[in-house]
């Protein structure tokens, strides 16, 4: 008597269960949608390296070349209003790190510093650029200032915006990440609330973070094979020490912060004015990791001074 009454009450838990996995699941979106949203024309979608890359490559083809690197999690969008400003004067190039943003995930699963680096490099011989500017956000500046420190014959000048590449708090130099489970949870569940709050301290102020930023966010975190790539990339970010490889750089090198960056604190631009010969830091009153995008115009000045001189 008492197991028949059991089974019913062990089914409304269980039913629960089920019923808010499948309402907190969050399946892909499809590829052609997102292209429809986010895509500018169809050519802006190229073959590099083996990977489907999205590139965007606006302003005169015979003006001095700019190459914008995003930083994790992100897109070429961030650079949308500096992209804009710069291609009057500039060849301004951006794309989309494989697997995120509109590029495909890397078919060969390999989404090291290295494999980054030869994917820079294969863009700009596709592209006939022998020499840039490199621009880089987080990790997008630890790309930018390592191809600075191979290749420095085609490095111009290099733009440090909150780089990313001492180790901090669950990244040591030369060992692998342990990457906890609840990032590892949203290849299956990604509310868009929570996504908020992890990007709001990208901001110094978090009442900037529009509703139509949040949107792209969440729209291309959730192409086909983003999240994976995304997880895989921190799974295989193992940090070199900058100590011996900064002091290398032999382009003229700004750095720009935010004083409120609450990822990767200002106070890190010590060790790079330490070690990087020709540097300059510029920091930003009130902005905070991605001063790109909550400050566009203020945050482009000293870049534009800097590019000019």
């Amino acid at each position: 008597m008492r197991m028949r009454r059991l089974r019913p009450l062990l089914a409304v838990p269980m039913a629960a269960v089920v019923g808010g996995a499948l309402w907190l699941w969050t399946p892909d979106k499809p590829r052609a949608d997102l292209e429809s949203r986010y895509l500018a024309q169809p050519g802006d979608l190229r073959d590099v390296a083996g990977v489907r890359l999205h590139v965007r490559d606006t302003g005169p083809r015979d003006a001095p070349a700019v190459i914008l690197i995003h930083g994790f999690g992100s897109s070429l969008h961030t650079w949308e209003d500096w992209a804009r400003t710069l291609s009057a004067e500039y060849r301004v190039i951006r794309f989309d790190l494989p697997g995120s943003g509109l590029s495909e995930p890397d078919p060969t699963g390999d989404y090291t510093d290295r494999r980054s680096l030869q994917v820079l490099t294969a863009l700009m011989d596709g592209l006939g650029v022998l020499r840039a500017s490199l621009i880089g956000n987080s990790i997008g500046g630890r790309i930018a200032w390592k191809f600075a420190v191979g290749q420095p014959d085609r490095t111009d000048k290099l733009v440090l915006v909150s780089p990313d590449g001492f180790a901090s708090a669950g990244f040591q130099y030369g060992v692998k990440p342990e990457v906890p489970r609840l990032i590892r949870l949203m290849r299956y569940v990604l509310p868009k609330p929570m996504l908020r709050m992890n990007l709001s301290p990208a901001y110094g102020d978090p009442s900037r973070l529009s509703d139509a930023v949040l949107d792209r966010y969440y729209d291309l975190m959730l192409a086909p094979g983003g999240r994976d790539a995304l997880i895989a990339r921190m799974e295989q970010t193992v940090l070199e020490d900058p100590e011996p490889l900064l002091p290398r750089i032999a382009a003229p090198t700004l750095l720009l912060w935010g004083e409120k960056d609450a990822m990767i604190p200002v106070s890190n631009a010590a060790d790079y004015r330490r070690l990087v010969p020709d540097v300059t830091l510029a920091t930003l009153p009130g902005l905070g990791h991605v001063p790109q995008e909550e400050d566009p115009a203020r945050s482009l000045e000293p870049v534009a001074a800097f590019l000019r001189r």
